[in-house]
């Protein structure tokens, strides 16, 4: 099912695909401010009463003790089986209220847990993705000239926000409250980010003052293109799928999952192809979340974890492509009679879940995801999880781009052959 759906990559609603270039809204994040209007394609999940907090360390695999009001937090969602269900960030708006923000896997899995599991809570899914009909307007600013924009536009009510902590000010004599964090972190450089919220009926009066402070500061608008291309510099590992299709003991929530859900409609493609959907489940370890779950505790999957601790795990790390054969892969998708999977530019992805297979000396050692063409790099990169033994900076390994046996005849998937790509794995972020 997963493999014919007729979906592409995600494609973010209501935002322009430009609104310079994509180019140099990437540059504006490096060198001077990027502002992004995030309001339309997240789901968004309040949850209000006094068991908050045993929900929220029933269901996430990190430490929530000290969560309450302004205070951010990661949500890494498993199923019993220790695998990835999704990750989300929580917001506290009170110490008895949150809203939990992200794709929808765990953000649908905590709205479950919450009906089902017998807590004193009420909840409030805003289901106005892709619209304007929202409970509230959500940007992010983004680079190294973002305090001093946000500090003219708040008439300097900004305080001082330590990382991943929210604070509350005003923006026009509206209340607004940021999240301290950054979307697009890269080596050597200041990359502050804040994350303004607010009421709806405010949006554009705080939008408008803070791209009128940003003028002098060479803040620019982001579009759809180069929004797609901040979980590269970011490390934030996006859409691997949700392990929830294969458990008897997950029966109940795919029940309880309507039938128009993004879990039922999602498409799964790349070179990395089995019959066992469980090949493509991923654990904690392999996005990177080794070091912040904590297995001292009971939750969700806990046990299965724990097991599993001392075994092998892949490790997250980032592969830049070789730009010689990209520029082949390319060239053969548009002018060779037996052409390529096309290369799109900034992000050639082309499923929702994207695995391509990774190589080391023709040996399968793990999978590439996400991938992206960035004009501060100046050339192509991909998220990858790799077996944790062969994870060495400076190896080269080779990604396999396109699908096997011509592609899956999706949409979104011309017919096609595949190639290779030599990439070289780096543990941290290119540069």
């Amino acid at each position: 099912m997963l493999r014919s759906a007729p979906l592409g990559r995600y494609q973010f609603p209501v935002l322009a695909p430009e609104y310079s270039t994509w180019g140099e809204e990437q540059q504006a994040w490096r060198n001077t401010a990027l502002f992004y209007d995030l309001s339309f394609h997240m789901l968004e999940v309040y949850i209000k009463g006094p068991d908050l907090l045993r929900l929220l360390s029933d269901v996430t695999a990190n430490n929530v003790s000290n969560f309450g009001k302004n205070r951010g937090k990661q949500l890494i969602a498993c199923n019993h089986e220790g695998q990835l269900i999704g990750d989300a960030i929580l917001f506290g708006l009170e110490d008895d209220e949150c809203v939990v923000v992200g794709t929808p896997f765990a953000p649908d899995w905590v709205s479950y847990q919450a009906a089902t599991g017998g807590y004193d809570v009420e909840v409030f899914r805003d289901e106005g993705v892709g619209t304007y009909n929202r409970r509230g307007f959500r940007y992010q600013v983004q680079g190294p000239n973002t305090q001093q924009i946000v500090q003219k536009a708040s008439a300097g009510t900004l305080p001082d926000i330590k990382f991943f902590k929210i604070g509350e000010f005003t923006i026009a004599g509206h209340p607004v409250r940021a999240l301290n964090h950054a979307m697009t972190k890269l080596p050597g450089l200041d990359q502050t980010g804040l994350e303004i919220y607010g009421p709806i009926e405010y949006r554009d009066e705080v939008k408008a003052a803070l791209l009128a402070a940003g003028e002098e500061f060479g803040l620019k608008e982001g579009g759809a293109l180069s929004y797609s291309t901040t979980g590269i510099p970011d490390g934030w590992l996006p859409l691997p799928l949700p392990a929830i299709y294969s458990s008897d003991k997950l029966q109940s929530y795919r029940e309880y999952l309507p039938a128009v859900a993004p879990e039922a409609s999602i498409s799964l493609g790349g070179s990395f192809a089995s019959d066992n959907v469980e090949d493509y489940y991923v654990t904690p370890w392999d996005v990177g979340y080794g070091k912040v779950i904590k297995l001292d505790r009971d939750f969700i999957g806990a046990e299965a974890l724990r097991a599993a601790a001392e075994q092998p795990h892949r490790q997250k790390v980032w592969l830049r492509w070789n730009n010689e054969d990209v520029t082949q892969a390319w060239a053969r998708s548009l002018f060779s009679d037996t052409p390529t999977k096309t290369f799109s530019v900034p992000n050639p992805v082309y499923s929702t879940c994207q695995y391509d297979a990774v190589l080391l000396n023709d040996e399968p050692v793990g999978v590439s995801t996400w991938t992206a063409y960035s004009r501060n790099v100046g050339g192509f990169s991909s998220l990858a999880m790799i077996d944790a033994d062969q994870a060495r900076d400076g190896t080269e390994v080779t990604v396999i781009w396109g699908e096997p046996n011509g592609g899956s005849g999706r949409p979104h998937v011309e017919h096609h052959i595949q190639i290779p790509i030599r990439a070289t794995i780096s543990t941290t972020a290119p540069e």
